[in-house]
């Protein structure tokens, strides 16, 4: 994918499957906590539970879901999270609650201050609006 603006549904089930495990959930907080971070480094925190060979193959998913952000530096790689698919899952479901609860939030603090709240028109559909 090179639009960095736009998930696909390829990009959307890879950051699914990525975030589905929770060795990788733990690379990625390792990762949050220690940007920049190479291999070696988050072997470290997860010695005792996981191999190299293991950290680096949940590392590739990470990657192929867009998650970890890598850049070579001499003969080390250096890796980051990076929020951004998080960020395209969150927009696609919760902007129009978002709307909705930011409005009843709004309309609850007018009513506490005092202020004449005028009732919202409903958008449900009955039996006469079809």
């Amino acid at each position: 994918m090179n639009d960095r603006t736009a998930i696909d549904e390829a990009q959307l089930d890879a950051v699914f499957f990525a975030l589905a495990s929770e060795p990788r959930r733990r690379i990625l907080d390792i990762l949050k906590a220690e940007p920049a971070a190479n291999v070696n480094q988050i072997c470290a925190h997860l010695e005792a539970e996981m191999t190299r060979f293991a950290v680096m193959k949940h590392l590739n998913t990470l990657g192929k879901a867009g998650l970890v952000i890598t850049e070579k530096v001499g003969r080390e790689k250096r890796m980051w999270f990076d929020p951004t698919p998080i960020q395209w899952i969150h927009q696609r479901w919760t902007t129009e609650f978002s709307a909705y609860w930011a409005a009843r939030l709004t309309r609850l603090k007018f009513a506490a201050e005092g202020a004449e709240v005028l009732p919202l028109k409903s958008k449900r559909r009955g039996p006469g609006n079809v």
